[in-house]
Formats: C-alpha cells, sequence, structure tokens
C-alpha cells in the first residue's frame, strides 16, 4: 500500500487510556497494508512540567550552556512518549520499536530550544519498515553535530513529522489534534466559525506564520518545500471508522487553487496575542540607521515581525516593530542599553499589550477594496489601527489587545465567513 506518517499532539498522548485509543488507530492502518510511522508528542502538560522544575532552579538570565540543559530536560517528555505508544502498539499485536531523534538520526543546528533541522538519516528507519514494524520517533528534538541533544522549539513536533515524511517521501502525513480541522477563525472566539475541507499552502502559511496554532510555521514551511501531502484530523473521532472515510475528514493542505477556492475572498481571521511592539524614538534618519537598530536584535536571536519607520521630521524619525511578548523585555533591555547610546535615540518605548489581526485570503489576489472593507470594519467598532502590513494574499493590523475579540467577530462577520451561503461555507464538510 503506502508509506504514512501520523503525528499526534500532547492532548491526544495525555493518558495510558488514550494512548491505547492512539495504538488501536495506527493498528488499523497497519493492518490495512500501510508501512506506518508515528511521531508522538509529550504527553499534555508535561513539558510544561519539566521546564517549570528547571526554572525553580536556574536564574531567569539564560546562558547557551543553560539553554543546552533545558534541551536536555525537554526532550524527555517525548522519549517517554514513544515508549509508551510502542508498548500500547505491541499489546495490539504491532511489532513496534521507538527511536529518540538522536537514534535516527535527525540532524539539527546548535540553536538550542530553536533548532533547525538540517539533514534525517532514514536508512535506520526504512530498514523496519521493511521488517514490517511500525516505527514510533520522538518529535520535537534531534541531535547537533557535536552530539548535544537539541529541541526545536514549541509546536517542533509537528515539524519533526513532516519532516520525516518528506524524507521518506510518505504518501501523506496525516496531523492529529484536538481540532478536527482548520477553521474560519478560532471557534472559542467566533462560535460561528466553519471547518474548512480544504486550504491552501500558501494561506496556511499565512495563518500559521499569523497566529494560526494549528500547525507550526515550520512544519507548513517543510510540506510546501517537499511537497508533502497534509491533513489535519481529529484524534477524538471512533479509532474504528473505515479508513477511507477517515482520511477524507478534517482539512486537506493543498497546494491546487480550485474554482471553490478562488471563489472566497477572505479564507480566514487569524490572530497572535504574543506580540509586543516596541519604540525607538528619534534617531537620526540616515542611509543604515535600520540595520543599526535590527542587526543587533537580530544578533540576540529575536524575530521581529511587523516593522514600520516613521515620515522624517528635522533629520530624525521613529522607528517600530513587533516582536514575541517573551522576548520583548530582553529586547528592551538590549534597545535601552546598547542600541539607544549607539544610535542616539532619544528614548525607548514599549507596549506589551497590543495583538496582530488579521485577514487571509487567495481570492484577496484577484479584488479590490479588501483592506479598505477591513480598515471600516474596525473603525466602525472604534478600533484604532497602530500598525499595518500586508502581503499578497494577507492584511494585518496591530491594535489595543483588549480590543482583540471584538476586531476578529467584527471581521468574521464582515467577510460573511459565518453566513451559510458564502463561498467558503461551500467548501466545508
Amino acid at each position: 500500500m503506502a508509506l504514512i506518517v501520523h503525528k499526534y499532539g500532547g492532548t491526544s498522548m495525555g493518558s495510558t487510556e488514550r494512548i491505547r485509543n492512539v495504538a488501536k488507530r495506527v493498528a488499523k492502518w497497519a493492518r490495512a497494508g500501510h508501512q506506518m510511522v508515528v511521531v508522538p508528542s509529550a504527553m499534555s502538560g508535561e513539558t510544561n512540567r519539566l521546564l517549570g522544575l528547571a526554572k525553580e532552579l536556574s536564574p531567569a538570565q539564560q546562558t547557551p550552556a543553560m539553554l543546552r540543559e533545558l534541551d536536555m530536560i525537554a526532550c524527555t517528555g517525548e522519549q517517554v512518549s514513544v515508549g509508551l505508544l510502542s508498548l500500547a502498539l505491541q499489546a495490539e499485536g504491532m511489532d513496534a520499536i521507538s527511536y529518540n531523534g538522536w537514534q535516527v538520526p535527525v540532524k539539527t543546528d546548535s540553536s538550542y530550544t530553536k533548532a533547525r533541522i538540517q539533514s534525517i538519516d532514514d536508512a535506520r528507519v526504512r530498514a523496519d519498515l521493511a521488517a514490517g514494524k511500525v516505527v514510533v520517533i520522538t518529535g520535537f528534538q534531534g541531535i547537533d553535530e557535536d552530539h548535544n541533544v537539541t529541541t526545536l522549539g514549541r509546536g517542533g513536533s509537528d515539524t519533526s513529522a513532516v519532516a520525516i515524511a518528506a524524507a521518506l517521501k510518505a504518501a501523506e502525513c496525516l496531523i492529529y489534534t484536538d481540532v478536527d480541522g482548520v477553521y474560519t477563525t478560532d471557534p472559542r472566539v467566533v462560535p460561528e466559525a466553519r471547518r474548512l475541507h480544504t486550504v491552501s499552502f500558501e494561506e496556511m502559511l499565512e495563518m500559521a506564520s499569523l497566529g494560526s496554532k494549528v500547525l507550526q510555521i515550520r512544519s507548513v514551511e517543510f510540506a510546501g518545500k517537499y511537497r508533502v501531502p497534509l491533513r489535519v484530523l481529529s484524534s477524538f473521532t471512533p479509532w474504528d471508522i473505515n479508513i477511507d472515510e477517515e482520511a477524507k475528514s478534517g482539512t486537506l493542505i493543498t497546494f491546487e487553487e480550485d474554482e471553490k477556492m478562488e471563489q472566497a475572498v477572505v479564507s480566514g481571521i487569524a490572530f497572535n496575542r504574543d506580540e509586543a511592539k516596541v519604540t525607538v524614538m528619534g534617531v537620526p534618519d540616515k542611509p543604515g540607521i535600520a540595520y543599526q537598530i535590527l542587526g543587533d536584535v537580530a544578533e540576540a536571536n529575536i524575530d521581529v515581525d511587523v516593522i514600520i519607520q516613521n515620515v522624517s521630521h528635522d533629520g530624525k524619525t521613529d522607528f517600530s516593530f513587533t516582536v514575541h511578548r517573551n522576548d520583548f523585555q530582553r529586547t528592551m533591555d538590549l534597545l535601552k542599553n546598547k542600541v539607544a547610546p549607539a544610535t542616539g535615540a532619544a528614548t525607548v518605548l514599549g507596549d506589551p499589550k497590543i495583538c496582530k489581526v488579521s485577514i487571509v485570503g487567495i481570492g484577496m489576489r484577484s479584488h479590490v477594496g479588501v483592506a479598505s472593507k477591513m480598515f471600516r470594519t474596525l473603525s466602525e467598532e472604534g478600533i484604532n489601527i497602530q500598525m499595518i502590513t500586508t502581503s499578497e494574499i494577507k492584511t494585518s493590523v496591530v491594535i489595543d489587545e483588549k480590543y482583540m475579540e471584538l476586531a476578529v467577530r467584527a471581521l468574521h462577520k464582515a467577510f460573511d465567513l459565518d453566513a451559510d451561503n458564502s463561498p467558503v461555507a461551500e467548501n466545508m464538510s
């Protein structure tokens, strides 16, 4: 039959009973003749528990040596998961074997807690598959060239699964999680949100980058680069349903832009609460000033998102950008202590209570007035826009965090995403 990769999230692995259900589902696929590779996350809450213990023992300022030890600690959650799942599969009569990432090996760079996969040696896994074994591999982790264990960052098991699927040239990678697919927006914010039967790779990439928690962005990037067919499913559907029926459920991330998808001007509303804004006031408006400000930020391994440089006045300008909220204080300290004195900036301001709200849709390529409709909708709700950024298929705004849910609900309604007769609804299953 086919080589299939299953990935199961922490909630799906949250108890021994749920692990048994995962094993039964995987065994069903294996008995149907498929070669099976499974990538499970740590049990729900386990990584937080482990890192909480580490936090009690380590100071707030994290050194490279400390980050190395954090990876050593965090990776053990997945090691427990693969062992338990292999035992459960063996109880189902499957010949199953588990591996840590370093045993495959999954080779990464040395950026502890944020490592990137460089290569995967598939020889050992292929040999096991050829022998009829179900192979269970830890997600989230790998090994660098100095044989140090590394982790890929939160949500890294998604990336591991897609990367492994790419290396093995799998027929499909199925991501099982606690939701049954990709929705027009978070149903917890907008109860009228609807599940998408299909979503384009480009739209999924934008939604993942803009705050959608269904898939980690790096997993979507891998899927796009290596053309890995990707499907998001719920692990809470009955494990014994027909395989064909199960495979067609959830949301398919597709590389084809069919006619129905093109009819939807906006396919979804994404949002991200984890943003913070910093502004460097009164810097000289001269060539290279952006690099002077952001160069040190990049060297500190801090990701920058939305960037705005204001119009010059009397040879001075203001420079604003957003970072992840976890990096806010570190960014502020860096700007105040190093960047501001070096550039002659007047002052540095920060706001950790902002959020980003975005509209996404490949139909925006061929429709005018989409951004203006977004701005009008927010204006009618009395929501002030602080920053704006756009691409071919998305428009994002930075607003005060307290208006986030109001903005998402208003935009979801304005673009008819919660209407039964909307173009998007035709794509729902």
